[in-house]
């Protein structure tokens, strides 16, 4: 794997359009989902990834050793995200309604039941991670959904190892404590209707 990517590296250097294909295609999954998962719009994490890859094909010539390639392009693309963010202001971030598009989490062959249940638990973390502290939400993305180690992660955010780690700790605390939150809310409303329609039921006819 690292020497195919090696390869992809050189060929990327030197201006083979195929070779560059094939690195779009081998990574553009996993740079959509970190878009998505910060800036929460299909729409504006399509929009991200492309100028993401485009960053990347201008300065391929700056990443030399393939296993410094996912930290590098995983720092354009937090990067190209809180720039963004940054831009979009106070504007509403979240469209849950193409979740889906997350192809990376997509099952090829998936059982309906066991689908419609890892959609449900995707919809519930997207959301909770919308609700969280900055910092928290970015250790997870980067941490517990994109595999980032705690040293890169530190080394991406400029913080002090022991600050990743115990921040670490507290960034899964607090996305359990929110997504608790949001089933027992909606455990709540889907109560609150049933109760409603049964008492709609025993209602006296007129």
């Amino acid at each position: 794997m690292a020497l195919d990517l090696d390869y992809l590296l050189v060929q990327c250097r030197e201006g083979n359009q195929l070779a560059w294909e094939a690195l779009v295609r081998g990574h553009q999954a996993r740079i959509y989902s970190l878009a998505f998962h910060y800036l929460g719009n299909p729409e504006e994490a399509r929009d991200a990834t492309q100028e993401i890859f485009l960053k990347i094909y201008r300065n391929i010539d700056k990443c030399r050793e393939a296993g410094m390639f996912r930290p590098w392009i995983l720092k354009i693309s937090r990067n190209q995200c809180i720039d963004q963010l940054r831009r979009k202001a106070a504007s509403p971030r979240t469209d849950l309604r193409s979740l889906d598009e997350m192809t990376e989490f997509r099952d090829p062959d998936p059982n309906p039941e066991e689908s419609n249940i890892a959609k449900c638990r995707r919809r519930i973390i997207h959301r909770a991670l919308q609700k969280m502290t900055a910092l928290n939400k970015e250790i997870v993305i980067l941490k517990d959904i994109h595999g980032m180690s705690l040293e890169e992660i530190a080394s991406l955010l400029k913080i002090p190892l022991g600050t990743a780690k115990s921040r670490s700790n507290r960034a899964r605390l607090e996305l359990t404590q929110k997504v608790l939150a949001m089933r027992r809310q909606s455990t709540f409303s889907t109560s609150s209707v049933n109760a409603d329609s049964e008492e709609a039921h025993e209602l006296p006819e007129v």
